[in-house]
């Protein structure tokens, strides 16, 4: 399949760094291969939708601030306000945001901006840093470490309503050194020794093997670079980890919810120095939550009605740790 008006990467390609020039080939092959074997059955109509899109030059970009934001009604006419509707509500269910696209708000499932403002000063200075963002969903964590000075994030994805979301936003933004890519940390190369910051939040869990998950976003980090791991924990000691029969919050692919301190140990097993706890937090119905952009069930509806603090299913209620950690030098060592 080609790549349509809207949906094309090769801007993100011409605008990458020669940090970049071993792995660009490769890269290149891969995105085609992507579109030309997807299965997705909406993608055709989500690209049929995004086949026609109107260009709007605007000087209102914010990247810095909750509602990342681009564009003021006052510079669309009523015909362009009217596709604009198209387009946001035929890539409905929205659930990393919040944006704000020419006035019009998305107020989507999580408020991701939660999430970032507990982190973003115990990051370090991310001014010219490449960085990945592993399971980015629709880049809105992207964009904001772009604001916080990036050179370039390439954030990968495999669902392609997040692909086709984020390049919508992008389309009006025209930020070339972003890009949400339509890749598993699986199916980008091992031992890659490229990006200068690794982000991986809200990914472990879905991971049958955890050490493995960990073990590969070592390598896709240079020597002495800092990964940023987020994950759903439990309150325990080192060595105490919840792996549900079932299903969990009403998901049944969650696989591992270790301690903080197994985490920690995991992390350092496979070749991370200085790991830290940098935030513990409760996931609260203020930060998940369905909205007009994302109808139907959310969190509230995944707990135990007379007890938040568990789950329906009985478990401790979802709780999330993001760890900071930096990719030493020495060989991470291999078992049999």
């Amino acid at each position: 399949m080609t790549q349509s008006n809207m949906i094309s990467f090769q801007k993100f390609l011409d605008a990458l760094p020669e940090e970049y020039d071993n792995y660009k080939p490769e890269l290149e092959i891969a995105i085609n291969n992507k579109m030309a074997t997807h299965n997705d059955g909406n993608l055709r109509r989500w690209m049929k939708l995004l086949d026609n899109p109107f260009t709007q030059i605007t000087d209102h970009k914010l990247l810095d601030q909750s509602w990342v934001s681009v564009g003021k009604q006052t510079d669309l006419n009523e015909q362009d306000t009217h596709t604009l509707d198209t387009y946001i509500q035929g890539l409905m269910p929205w659930r990393k945001g919040p944006f704000e696209l020419f006035d019009k708000k998305i107020d989507t499932e999580w408020r991701s901006d939660f999430k970032w403002e507990r982190i973003v000063n115990q990051l370090g200075d991310l001014s010219h840093l490449n960085i990945l963002d592993v399971g980015c969903g629709n880049g809105y964590h992207c964009l904001r470490m772009k604001a916080a000075g990036a050179k370039t994030v390439m954030g990968i994805d495999p669902a392609w309503l997040s692909v086709c979301q984020f390049q919508l936003i992008n389309h009006f933004l025209q930020e070339p050194t972003v890009s949400v890519l339509p890749f598993t940390l699986e199916e980008i190369p091992q031992n890659l020794n490229l990006f200068d910051m690794t982000f991986s939040m809200g990914v472990l869990y879905h991971r049958r093997s955890p050490l493995d998950h960990i073990a590969h976003l070592h390598s896709t980090l240079k020597t002495g670079g800092t990964l940023v791991l987020e994950t759903m924990v439990i309150d325990g000691q080192l060595g105490e980890v919840l792996v549900p029969e079932g299903r969990y919050a009403q998901m049944n692919n969650i696989w591992f919810l270790p301690s903080v301190p197994t985490l920690i140990s995991w992390c350092k097993k496979m070749g991370f120095e200085d790991v830290q706890c940098i935030d513990l937090n409760q996931t609260s119905t203020d930060e998940q939550r369905s909205t007009e952009f994302k109808p139907g069930t959310s969190l509230q509806d995944y707990l135990d009605p007379t007890n938040p603090d568990l789950t329906i299913e009985g478990h401790p209620a979802p709780k999330r740790a993001t760890l900071i950690a930096k990719k030493s030098s020495g060989r991470l060592k291999r078992y049999a």
